[in-house]
């Protein structure tokens, strides 16, 4: 796969992990390694990454909650689960709560470099997530550097637009669910950080206004919809 490829490997076994995390990097990956689901979901939300690796018994928070979790933000992020239990039921979890594949320990190397690449061929618009660059109608925004772009026209976005914007980008035609955005853009989901999302909401559209075949639509009780028609 592009060399640029971005994984996020989440281990709580220090050993492994950095066995893991050396050998993606020898391999021309960029590994990014985290030891416990609550680092790893912090890490997650502030950068981009193409492909995420979780083991499933972890402190603080497990990696079944913190797929969960993940998939509240983006809906097309394949995630690998590693396991020391082989039992079915374990299984079938990680599959519903969005899994793309499972790996028993232990295992082979070679085993989890064909599984990653086997799960990045079918991944849909993979080019797009690695470049952290999205198209959006008449518009190209740069996650990245915080700028959205329509010709020879570049408007800055705050640190909150940017992110919100990327959530929105990542869960495309799909619902951006909104207590998930607000723990993940603004650590809480109370009312008035509630109320706060609400403007820059509005300040998105106003950014976007100029194509008509873009909308963010609310979702009546779940939350945004970035709809390109």
């Amino acid at each position: 796969m592009n060399k640029s490829t971005n994984i996020l490997l989440v281990e709580d076994d220090p050993n492994l992990g950095l066995l893991l995390s050396e050998y993606l990097n020898a391999k021309g990956y960029n590994c990014t390694l985290r030891v416990n689901g609550q680092e790893g979901y912090d890490t997650f939300v502030k950068h981009d990454f193409d492909f995420l690796i979780f083991d499933v018994m972890m402190p603080i928070k497990d990696g079944f909650t913190l797929a969960k979790e993940v998939r509240g933000l983006d809906k097309n992020i394949p995630i690998l689960f590693l396991t020391a239990k082989s039992l079915k039921e374990d299984t079938l979890k990680g599959f519903k709560v969005g899994a793309d594949d499972y790996m028993t320990k232990p295992f082979s190397m070679e085993e989890l470099l064909a599984r990653i690449n086997a799960i990045l061929r079918r991944t849909p618009n993979n080019q797009e997530l690695e470049e952290g660059t999205y198209d959006i109608g008449i518009f190209k925004f740069d996650h990245q550097q915080q700028l959205l772009t329509n010709g020879d026209q570049k408007t800055k976005l705050t640190t909150k637009e940017n992110e919100l914007l990327k959530l929105l980008c990542k869960n495309k035609n799909g619902v951006l669910e909104r207590n998930d955005a607000l723990k993940a853009v603004w650590g809480d989901d109370n009312y008035f950080n509630g109320r706060s999302m609400d403007v820059y909401i509005a300040k998105l559209r106003k950014h976007l206004k100029l194509d008509d075949t873009i909308e963010i639509i609310n979702v009546h009780g779940k939350g945004f919809k970035l709809l390109l028609k």
